[in-house]
Formats: C-alpha cells, sequence, structure tokens
C-alpha cells in the first residue's frame, strides 16, 4: 500500500475566519475586527452584537430623549434628531444584519469571489487585488470627512453649554462621555454602512474586469463554443451578485428614499425652522446616506454597462469578419491587409496610416468617455475568419437576447434607473441643503 494522500493545500487556507502570513484579507479582517463586525468566534459574535445593540440603539434613543433640550435657544434645539437618528440607525441595522449573513453563510473569501480568482487570468487577479487594498482607503475617503463634520458639529453644540445632565456627578465629565458616545454610535452606523456599499463595489470591479479581459477573445480567432462557455460564467457570478445583494439594493432605497420624504416633509411645515445650526445634522446624514445609494448605484449600472458593451463589440467584431470573408470571396488577388484596411475604414475602425497623415483621430475627441470594452479602436486580427457566418450570428443572437448585468428582482439596473432615482435623491438633498448651507 503506499502512502495516504496528502491535501494539495494546509488546512489553514480552508479556515473561514483565521489570517495567516501570506492571507490578502488580513486588512479586511482587521477592519472587521476594529469595526466590531467580526463574528468569527462565539466571543467575538457576543462583542459584535453587543455593540451593535449599543451604538445602533441604545445610544441613539437615549441621546434623542434625554437630550431633546426643549428648553434651549434656538440654535441648540435639535426638532429633527428623531429623523437623523432613525434614518442612520436603520441604514445601518439593515447593512449589519446583511453583513453577518453574508460573512456567516460564505465566508469572506468566498463572498468576496476570492476562492475564484485561480481560474481567472493574471491580469484580472492581479488588478483585483490592487483594487482590494485600495477598498479600505476608499471607505476612509467616504467616512472620515462624514466624521469630521459630525465631530464639528457635536463638540461646538456640548461645549456651548446646552447639555447639563451630570449623571457622573460632574457636569464636564459627563458631556465628555456623552458627546463621545454620540460620535462613537455615528461612527459606527456611517462605517458599517460604507462598507458594505464598498465590498459591493469591489464585487463588482472584479466582473468588470473580467468582461474587460473576456473582451479580448475577439481579437482573435476564438472558437464559438468556448467564448458561450465564458460569458455563461460571467453571466452566473453576475446572477450570484444579484440574487445576494438585490434584497439590501432594494431595502436600502427604500429607506433612505423614506429618510429624503421625512426631512422634506417636516422642514417645509409652516412653523418649521431650517437653518444651519438646527438642520445641519439633517442635511449631513442626507448627504451621507445619499453617497453610499451612489455607490451602490454606479456600481451596478457600470457592471451592465460594460457586459451590454460586449455585445456592440460581437457585433462589431461579427460584421468585420463577414465583411472580410465577402471580400476575399470576390477578389482574391487582393492581399490580406489590403482587405483589413479597407474593411476597417468600411466599417469605422481607424486605420493607423489615416491617423498619422492627418494628424489626429477620432479617440482624441472621445477623451475619459471612451468605454474600454467596446472602442472604435479595434482592428480585426485576421482577415478571412475560420469561423462560419452560421456560428458567428448564433453568437451575436444569443449575446442579444440574454444580456448579463445586475438585476434586482428581475429589473436590469441600467444607466436609465441610476438617471431617475439619482435625479430624485440629489433634488431633495440639494433642496435641504440650500435651506441649510445656502446650497442650490
Amino acid at each position: 500500500m503506499g502512502e495516504p494522500l496528502r491535501p494539495l493545500l494546509p488546512k489553514r487556507h480552508f479556515a473561514r475566519s483565521k489570517s495567516h502570513a501570506d492571507d490578502e484579507l488580513r486588512s479586511f479582517r482587521s477592519c472587521l475586527r476594529w469595526m466590531c463586525v467580526d463574528q468569527s468566534s462565539i466571543p467575538r459574535a457576543i462583542l459584535s452584537w453587543s455593540m451593535f445593540v449599543l451604538f445602533t440603539i441604545a445610544v441613539p434613543a437615549l441621546s434623542h430623549f434625554l437630550l431633546s433640550c426643549s428648553d434651549c435657544d434656538a440654535k441648540h434645539r435639535r426638532p429633527y434628531d428623531g429623523v437623523v437618528q432613525l434614518s442612520l440607525s436603520s441604514v445601518a441595522a439593515l447593512s449589519f444584519l446583511c453583513l453577518s449573513r453574508f460573512v456567516m453563510k460564505y465566508g469572506l473569501r468566498r463572498f468576496l469571489f476570492l476562492d475564484k480568482l485561480c481560474h481567472e487570468s493574471h491580469t484580472v487577479a492581479t488588478g483585483y487585488t490592487q483594487q482590494l487594498n485600495r477598498s479600505l482607503k476608499i471607505l476612509a475617503v467616504f467616512v472620515l470627512p462624514c466624521f469630521a463634520a459630525e465631530s464639528s458639529y457635536k463638540i461646538w453644540w456640548y461645549t456651548s453649554g446646552s447639555s447639563r445632565i451630570p449623571f457622573l456627578g460632574n457636569v464636564y465629565a459627563s458631556d465628555a462621555v456623552a458627546c463621545t458616545l454620540e460620535l462613537l454610535s455615528w461612527l459606527y452606523r456611517t462605517s458599517v454602512f460604507f462598507l458594505l456599499c464598498i465590498l459591493f463595489r469591489l464585487i463588482c470591479h472584479l466582473q468588470i474586469l473580467r468582461l474587460q479581459d473576456f473582451a479580448k477573445v475577439f481579437q482573435v480567432d476564438s472558437d464559438v463554443g468556448s467564448i458561450l462557455t465564458e460569458h455563461l460564467r460571467i453571466r452566473r457570478h453576475l446572477r450570484i451578485i444579484s440574487h445576494r445583494y438585490r434584497a439590501f439594493i432594494l431595502w436600502a432605497l427604500l429607506l433612505i428614499t423614506g429618510s429624503q420624504f421625512a426631512s422634506l416633509l417636516i422642514t417645509t411645515k409652516s412653523r418649521a425652522t431650517v437653518n444651519i445650526f438646527r438642520a445641519g445634522e439633517l442635511a449631513l446624514v442626507s448627504v451621507t446616506l445619499l453617497a453610499g445609494l451612489f455607490i451602490l448605484l454606479r456600481s451596478a449600472t457600470k457592471i451592465t454597462h460594460k457586459a451590454q458593451a460586449v455585445t456592440c463589440l460581437a457585433t462589431k467584431w461579427h460584421v468585420s469578419a463577414t465583411v472580410d470573408s465577402f471580400d476575399a470571396t470576390d477578389d482574391g488577388e487582393t492581399p490580406p491587409a489590403s482587405i483589413a484596411n479597407a474593411n476597417a475604414n468600411a466599417v469605422g475602425f481607424p486605420v493607423e496610416g489615416d491617423a498619422r497623415g492627418s494628424g489626429h483621430s477620432d479617440t482624441d475627441d472621445a477623451g475619459d468617455e471612451e468605454d474600454e470594452v467596446d472602442n472604435t479602436e479595434f482592428i480585426p486580427a485576421y482577415a478571412r475568419s475560420t469561423i462560419s457566418f452560421q456560428k458567428r450570428q448564433a453568437l451575436v443572437t444569443y449575446l442579444e437576447n440574454n444580456k448579463a448585468g445586475i438585476t434586482a428582482y428581475g429589473f436590469m439596473l441600467d444607466r436609465t434607473y441610476i438617471h431617475t432615482i439619482f435625479g430624485i435623491e440629489l433634488s431633495l438633498v440639494l433642496w435641504l441643503l440650500g435651506k441649510t448651507i445656502g446650497i442650490s
């Protein structure tokens, strides 16, 4: 009998939440522990839920009912604090519950599709690893400015003498503890919300990298079967992402939209006084929630746009190959290079000599708006395609009738939806900012 088979990978690679020296998720897991959302063990799960109840429910409720300050002057009253606390706590609770479910059910590595990177190209794996390392910086870019603005408001509110609740026997110590707890609660709730939005953006970026790598198959004489298999795999991953995130996207949209309309209703009352002192915190939470919603919708629509651009590229590839094959059949003496250049001009592809002769090309006017997947710089890599017309036509028909992208309960999240939703949300926020800090 031979020696027993040994596993190809050490057991530590299958651990769901433990880190090792070469783990690319060490920074992410450290971030989860510092944010008190790590539930990899029973003690950490107890701590995580305790911090969730404390900072999402207890501290906002005590702050609202004990620090209402009805006898304060006009600048220190907080008539909109109920909407502020309820809006931020509801979105934070939704984010915490979804994040806990994702990590407990799939594990962080599987949830971020890191277990699938072994099947991807080196370009995709490298780009995704770089984006993974940038994610925490992007999280800080969104969270820290909001926290700085909230800290300035809270420090002013407490130091100006609005609160006088000496629950520690000393007024100043009580104010310092209350201010710290409120700031920690704000930081916790905004961080949890933005973290889940950034993770969604990260997952979508992986699929964008895969689509950009997939688009390269149309530059060579690829097999239709392999193209179809890869596109089916990408569509399957997009369906998985849509299924996991659809509830979060829908509820976040409903909660944030409800928060904006509630802010609109209470600030348009006949007796309502709206200024930066009384409604500044309401404007800040509206901007914060709108920024997170924009991350979600932009990531979803961007990957949907890239996925649909593949269909345009496949159609262009089919037209180019068809025109090349017909020209080659009609004139057998025409060199392949001349055919490629002539047909490139016929279908709108730039030719190197034209760009050099005129001193500029059409891409100079495109700028940053040029799409990485479907662009006009595509030049056929071959003159006579070995793929039959029927196979190419079948592939194009399949792509036209099986559009890939992020969906929410059957609705494709494309640019039409983001323009409508973001236009409504932005108009509400700009109206509130115009009443508080003069932005219109």
